[in-house]
């Protein structure tokens, strides 16, 4: 604790990070994770980070490959407390709209209500574009499947971003990439996430997916749209990629430039951002402490619906990180143990 001479804290204790979008690190990519030891590779990348909980994220590819790597992401789940709970995949795609991004166009498809209705219980995440024919009976699918909707890859207008808010998606995938630009007279997906209540954006903060202006802007227009307590409607996310592998996912060869991981073509591929980073980046550009902790913890946590996670509280899960005054991580605890420190 600070002396009375000092405001300043020694140290921090927040709620553990809470990642949405994680597609690998370094050398590990989740879609072609098959051993035990790339399992406990990915528990060890994650905790030195500060990330206690975590969707495991697949970007298009063929249908028939989700099945066997979905397995995979289930087994992992399986495992129990010991290591970063897997708290359901993320699907981000196939079923986008008019901005791809660095997804294979290939494999971008139309939606398909029967595989999205086929869909195993690990599945707790999905990312699907609101221009798409069906999208609205998608979103009330999975939402009554207790699938989490979020929209992105869009050049949905405003209408059709509304539209799919009405049938149940709470969520926007990776706020301003691979989406339609804002307008002032055609505000799209972009002006209903910054907006409307219903619907939670995630960020990509490492100082290349987004300016540190534009972060700072959501994070403003976001500020108490999340409920009680004045925090965040926001959510940080690192879509992070195994950059190293070469490979990550179905998005072919990827390499790491001077600032991010990119398609030969130049087109951003993900990130190698690590979460207790986005967390100090958010704070550098200019985000109060507090709103960037709760956005890495809280917010995430109460997009899933996990009430017992992202807080300090009799009853939630002892899940903390430990952080020095200017955000460096110390460590990180997961079930009241501690498992990882610098």
């Amino acid at each position: 604790m600070g002396t009375a001479a000092s405001s300043a804290p020694d140290r921090i204790i927040a709620p553990g990070f809470i990642d949405l979008q994680v597609n690998g690190h370094e050398d590990i990519d989740v879609a072609h994770a098959a051993t035990e030891d790339d399992w406990r590779r990915l528990d060890q990348l994650l905790v030195a980070q500060g990330v206690v909980a975590w969707c495991p994220t697949l970007v298009t590819a063929p249908l028939q490959t989700y099945a066997p790597r979905l397995e995979r992401i289930a087994r992992a789940a399986a495992r129990g407390e010991s290591c970063p709970a897997v708290l359901g995949a993320h699907l981000e795609g196939p079923f986008l709209g008019g901005r791809p991004g660095a997804h294979d166009p290939r494999y971008v498809i139309p939606i398909d209500l029967d595989w999205l209705g086929s869909l195993p219980p690990v599945v707790r995440l999905v990312t699907l574009s609101p221009e798409l024919d069906g999208t609205s009976r998608a979103v009330a699918l999975l939402r009554d499947r207790g699938v989490v909707v979020s929209l992105g890859h869009s050049a949905a207008d405003l209408a059709q971003s509304a539209a799919a808010a009405d049938a149940g998606a709470t969520l926007v995938t990776h706020l301003f990439n691979a989406m339609g630009a804002f307008e002032h007279r055609r505000p799209g997906l972009v002006g209903l996430a910054l907006t409307d209540p219903r619907l939670i954006p995630t960020i990509i903060c490492d100082g290349v997916h987004v300016h540190p202006v534009a972060v700072l802007a959501a994070f403003g227009a976001r500020t108490g749209r999340s409920g009680p307590g004045g925090h965040p409607g926001i959510a940080l996310v690192t879509d992070a990629v195994a950059w190293r592998s070469g490979a990550v996912g179905g998005l072919g060869l990827v390499r790491h430039g001077d600032d991010a991981p990119r398609r030969p073509d130049g087109t951003i591929a993900g990130s190698a951002l690590t979460m207790d980073r986005a967390v100090a980046n958010a704070v550098a550009f200019g985000v109060e402490p507090a709103a960037a902790l709760a956005a890495a913890s809280r917010v995430p946590a109460e997009v899933l619906g996990e009430a017992d996670r992202g807080r300090l509280q009799v009853g939630s899960r002892a899940d903390l990180v430990v952080l020095s005054p200017d955000l460096e991580l110390q460590a990180t605890w997961i079930g009241g143990r501690e498992v990882w420190a610098a």
